[in-house]
């Protein structure tokens, strides 16, 4: 299979080349461009989904629905859409959020050095999913309050970029916020945001993380 080249970027999320994703994820990292999907029920669950064991960084640890990489022809939202099948098996249209800058090192293996792109997705009744093999190994559908209460006292089986794409929620745009309102209010309560804090203080000890519009 040929090597994986993504999206070089400047720190204004401009691209500036591209380079082999290995390369990217060495331990200094270098800065490229990512996305995180975050999908909820009707209920306004949220899925989340457990990174394969054969994972180089995070194996194991619970994610959001699905993360990954735009390629260079692509934007964030059909990048996301593309990649949902290929990761969960099932489709869904999304909305953009909000993007954000982090760099966290993941023990002395590698690192992620991202901007960030968040999107966010309901999913119909039928929604069915068919996990694919070395991607993702379990999921689960959680609420809220279950989610928050595991962050509180669990942060560190949790990927770092997930936390911060919940800390960010606010900072989507009104039309989002209001588009999305059932999934917003339940998931941007303020008893959430200090939880967040102290999950992200674990993850980045130098606040290594910004939103970046």
């Amino acid at each position: 299979m040929a090597e994986e080249f993504l999206i070089l970027v400047d720190s204004n999320d401009n691209p500036i080349g591209t380079e082999e994703k290995v390369k990217c994820h060495l331990p200094n990292g270098k800065l490229h461009r990512a996305f995180t999907i975050l999908l909820f029920d009707k209920d306004h669950k949220l899925l989340l989904t457990r990174r394969s064991e054969s994972k180089m960084l995070w194996p194991g640890d619970w994610d959001g629905t699905v993360a990954s990489h735009p390629r260079k022809t692509e934007t964030y939202v059909s990048s996301a859409e593309r990649r949902l099948p290929e990761e969960i098996g099932a489709q869904c249209k999304l909305d953009y959020l909000f993007k954000f800058e982090y760099h966290v090192p993941y023990r002395d293996v590698g690192s992620e050095n991202e901007i960030c792109g968040t999107l966010i997705g309901l999913v119909s009744d039928d929604f069915q999913m068919k996990l694919v093999k070395d991607e993702i190994s379990e999921i689960k559908w959680a609420g809220e309050k279950e989610l928050f209460s595991d962050i509180e006292k669990n942060p560190q089986i949790y990927c770092p970029w997930m936390l911060v794409a919940l800390y960010f929620l606010y900072a989507s745009d009104e039309a989002m916020i209001q588009k999305h309102k059932p999934v917003f209010d339940k998931w941007m309560k303020p008893e959430y945001k200090p939880i967040l804090e102290k999950s992200l203080k674990y993850h980045f000890p130098t606040n290594n993380w910004r939103l970046l519009n």
